[in-house]
């Protein structure tokens, strides 16, 4: 796979030997059990896979570039480039401008932007609109285009089975950036409606089978459908794809359900099945699926807690934060400085959507077993900063060296 130029301090010299020892052992990457990391009474247990993915390195790399290339000039990000305030901050220390935030709303007029400034497009990808908006401007929005291929990937999958007349079903959360930006690309060649879950799944199967009147539809689905979508003839033939930080498996699960819905409604033969349901299932990534089953995989190992780290607003690491919850105690933190003390921690409740700090997080006992992984947009020094907190915190610095040692 292609390697990347990214800042160094984005680097980590030990994470980064752990990766490649464990990747030169398990070239297929079929083994997802953890690293584990001794360091006296700590130990650290690393997921399999985490961390910067193909789309963030190269995405990091083209903006670094993009500044870098034009000195003279403007430089302005459409929205954050990727859901880590560290690397978004980066960018803004060297005079980097956000157009709008991650839900859409303006944070400076478009009457701002001349046709000499540089605009890039954020991984997430934009939409059609947007797209239209910069070129009217006189700025070419592919200059410095970061969208993500593995999301490029959905959209062409998108573009290829509604040209065959099948209506698109997105399963993300309707106001992510890349979601907003999926939806634009299908709903240009198809009907197009967005669902954030099996919950929505469910209710939206009985607009199918016709349990629901349609009438009802259009405000239960509000915001969530492409205009003159019309539910009594547009779900004849489905297809779902997805935003591709989504649990995977809850994807998967989506699709499989309303396949089996279509078929009880339906009642093809096996031969027909493809009338009514594309098959989408390679709109998965790879490095969403990787990281999820890391997680499962180091989930089967005993440990006392788990830390997750990324962006409050990472929707892949958030998935994350969900996995470890269903099994222990899970503390979602930024960055090492939430570790304030071996009291307490300052972390993000998934189900509040606030910061909050919680005492008594590491239990008195050894070995202290912690579970360790990060979201896709999280620098691996990040990672590294956050082990060597919690052995300053534990009295263990002297023995993660020596337990990092090996690994060099």
């Amino acid at each position: 796979m292609k390697s990347f130029d990214v800042p160094v301090h984005y680097r980590s010299t030990l994470v980064t030997a752990i990766k490649s020892k464990r990747k030169a052992a398990d070239k297929m990457k079929k083994d997802f059990s953890p690293t584990v990391l001794e360091a006296g009474s700590l130990h650290l247990i690393l997921a399999r896979h985490f961390g910067f993915c193909y789309g963030v390195e190269n995405a990091i790399e083209i903006a670094f570039r993009a500044v870098a290339e034009n000195p003279d000039k403007r430089v302005f990000l459409l929205s954050e480039m990727i859901h880590n305030p560290g690397v978004n901050a980066d960018l803004q220390n060297l005079g980097v401008r956000f157009i709008m935030d991650t839900k859409g709303n303006m944070l400076m007029g478009w009457d701002e932007l001349t046709a000499d400034d540089i605009v890039i497009i954020p991984a997430f990808g934009t939409t059609l609109e947007l797209e239209k908006t910069l070129r009217d401007k006189g700025i070419e929005p592919s200059r410095y285009e970061t969208t993500c291929p593995f999301v490029e990937k959905v959209w062409n999958r998108a573009e290829k089975i509604g040209k065959e007349g099948y209506t698109i079903i997105v399963h993300g959360k309707p106001n992510h950036e890349e979601t907003r930006a999926t939806f634009s690309h299908s709903k240009a060649n198809t009907h197009t409606i967005v669902v954030k879950d099996m919950e929505q799944t469910l209710h939206l199967a009985k607009y199918i089978t016709g349990e629901l009147p349609a009438t009802q539809f259009y405000a239960d689905f509000k915001g969530q459908y492409s205009d003159g979508f019309d539910v009594t003839k547009d779900m004849q033939r489905i297809g779902v794809v997805n935003q591709t930080t989504m649990l995977a498996s809850e994807t998967q699960g989506i699709a499989d359900y309303l396949k089996q819905v279509m078929i009880n409604h339906h009642k093809p033969s096996a031969d027909n099945i493809g009338d009514y349901v594309a098959d989408t299932r390679d709109t998965l990534c790879y490095a969403t699926n990787d990281n999820q089953s890391a997680v499962q995989g180091m989930l089967d190992t005993d440990a006392d807690l788990a830390i997750v780290i990324g962006g409050y607003n990472s929707s892949n690491t958030s998935h994350l934060v969900e996995l470890c919850e269903l099994k222990l105690p899970t503390y979602f933190i930024k960055d090492e400085t939430c570790l304030i003390s071996a009291d307490t921690i300052r972390h993000f409740n998934l189900h509040t959507h606030t910061e909050q700090e919680t005492s008594n997080y590491l239990p008195a006992k050894q070995p202290l077993r912690i579970m360790i992984t990060s979201g896709a947009s999280c620098p691996d020094a990040l990672v590294e900063r956050v082990m060597e907190r919690l052995a300053e915190l534990t009295g263990n610095t002297p023995a993660l060296a020596s337990a990092a040692q090996y690994w060099m």
